[in-house]
């Protein structure tokens, strides 16, 4: 009588194997498909910040995808201090602001913001805290509610 049992084992011990293999490599499927990106986070960009004594603030967009000036927030402070009159783009004549801010800031521009374009406002003396010669002055962008970009710069002498 022969003994079949002992055939068996080889069977068994490729299958299991196959079950391994197949599970790593679902495993490593499973990982490499997830790089995809989160469309909750933000894309990232960067800006160049100057600001002088005079009040003005000019912002340039240095990289990063389009952007719709009519979805970005923007809050500026001075020495840590929120302005208490802050600028909503797009917008003209605005409480705070003297004049029209130009680029696509402005009401009557195209409200898309693409790279190597500049944005400038300027502050109102009427805006506190006051803007002078050597404080801190911060710029923070958000689009949707999610955080864009925050830059810094010491206000320098007025040109």
């Amino acid at each position: 009588m022969i003994d079949r049992t002992r055939a068996l084992a080889p069977v068994v011990g490729t299958i299991v194997l196959l079950a391994c293999c197949v599970a790593v490599g679902g495993v490593a499927a499973a990982s490499l498909a997830d790089t995809g990106t989160d469309l909750a986070a933000p894309t990232p960009a960067a800006f160049d910040l100057t600001a002088s004594a005079d009040g003005t603030v000019r912002l340039v967009y240095v990289t990063g995808p389009p952007l719709d000036v009519s979805a970005l927030a923007v809050i500026v402070t001075v020495d840590g201090r929120p302005l208490r009159s802050q600028p909503t783009p797009p917008f003209v004549g605005r409480h705070g602001f003297h004049g029209a801010p130009t680029g696509p800031f402005n009401a009557a521009s195209d409200p898309t913001w693409d790279v190597g374009e500049r944005v400038a406002f300027r502050i109102a003396a009427t805006n506190t805290p006051r803007v002078r010669e050597g404080v801190r002055l911060t710029v923070r962008l958000t689009r949707d509610g999610l955080p864009l970009a925050t830059v810094r710069t010491r206000v320098a002498a007025s040109p």
